[in-house]
């Protein structure tokens, strides 16, 4: 037991916003769109909602999954 800090690694990410296209690689992924900009990710944990505003990250392996705009502020930052 005791203290890790979570290794940096560089993800992939772009933000919901209603006049915004998506990426190719959200478009290889299991999406759908809802009225009102939601969109559907189906993930391992099931389906899961990215609101406008909400940030959608593709990790180290290809996974994509959501995250809230203060969670990914706190725990991600620009690279180059």
């Amino acid at each position: 037991m005791g203290k890790y800090r979570k290794k940096p690694v560089v993800v992939e990410a772009w933000r919901n916003l209603d006049d915004n296209g998506w990426p190719d690689w959200l478009s290889e992924a299991e999406v759908g769109r809802e009225p009102g900009g939601v969109i559907l990710i189906r993930t391992l944990e099931g389906v899961m909602r990215a609101e406008l505003g909400d940030w959608i990250i593709r990790g180290v392996k290809g996974e994509v999954y959501p995250c809230k705009p203060d969670v990914f502020e706190a725990t991600y930052e620009p690279v180059g």
